[in-house]
């Protein structure tokens, strides 16, 4: 088996707030939309025995934005460094990340999944989708990644279903790379955040009566890779969670409460 680095930092989250009264009523009943995450391929399907070594970029700390609890792994410009980075839309049109975001400074929630093949993300995405009226509600625009070619995110798009035009595909993990986000064999199997993957089966079978593995990336290490959650206000990076290990994303209630304080303190 492959010899894989595994990265340590913890998780990250620079807005912690209370619910703003303006977009309170947008918010979830519960938590119960929110989706985990367990392992659709293994990684023994993989078409390489190298030794799988990715480089990844130093962050610098970051300037306070005057919020409690900045995050101090990402330099104050990193909404511009991403900007640049090259991907594509799910109908297959090459995209600068800069247009998945707001165009009017306004707030953007964009998800990074793991893979399109991952039936965990299927999972994810069936409550991003069921969430987006409340998000645009609330006047934020929220749009998903996926690690794959435009071909695999068109086939969760089409059998989940899920809206094409709100799907992006990162086939390189070049965005996740700029971010940072966990990579390697011990988070994607035995990290301790990804036990709850254990109860939430009903949620992830329900998801996945249409999948098929053909969305899996054809390189099978893409498999290994991490997603995260971050909320901007125009390029302005305002709240970044990684996460920890296969199943554990934020709470969907918590990434609108960021930003409808975002909102509210703007306004």
């Amino acid at each position: 088996m492959a010899s894989l680095s595994v990265r340590t930092p913890s998780s990250i989250q620079i807005l912690r707030s209370s619910v703003s009264p303006m977009c309170s009523k947008h918010l979830f009943r519960s938590s119960s939309n929110f989706s985990s995450s367990i392992v659709s391929t293994p990684f023994a399907r993989s078409k390489s025995n190298s030794p799988i070594s990715r480089p990844r970029v130093v962050l610098a700390r970051a300037a306070s934005t005057g919020v409690a609890n900045p995050v101090t792994e990402y330099r104050e410009d990193i909404g511009e460094i991403l900007g640049d980075v090259s991907m594509f839309t799910a109908s297959g049109q090459p995209v600068k990340f800069s247009n998945l975001l707001d165009q009017n400074d306004g707030v953007s929630a964009v998800v990074l999944l793991r893979h399109f093949g991952c039936v965990c993300c299927w999972e994810l995405a069936t409550a991003l989708r069921e969430a987006k009226p409340r998000f645009d509600a609330a006047g934020v625009k929220l749009v998903a990644v996926g690690v794959g070619t435009p071909d695999k995110a068109r086939i969760l798009a089409s059998r989940l279903p899920f809206p094409m035009e709100c799907l992006y595909a990162d086939p390189e993990r070049k965005a996740y790379d700029v971010l940072g986000l966990y990579y390697g064999l011990g988070r994607t199997f035995f990290n301790p955040a990804s036990t709850k993957v254990f109860s939430r089966f009903d949620e992830i079978r329900e998801a996945t009566k249409n999948y098929t593995i053909q969305a899996t990336p054809e390189d099978r290490s893409s498999v290994l890779q991490q997603g995260g959650t971050f909320v901007f206000r125009g390029k302005k990076l305002l709240y970044g969670r990684k996460d920890e290990g296969t199943g554990d994303h934020p709470s969907l209630d918590d990434v609108l409460n960021v930003c409808c304080t975002t909102q509210a303190t703007v306004a």
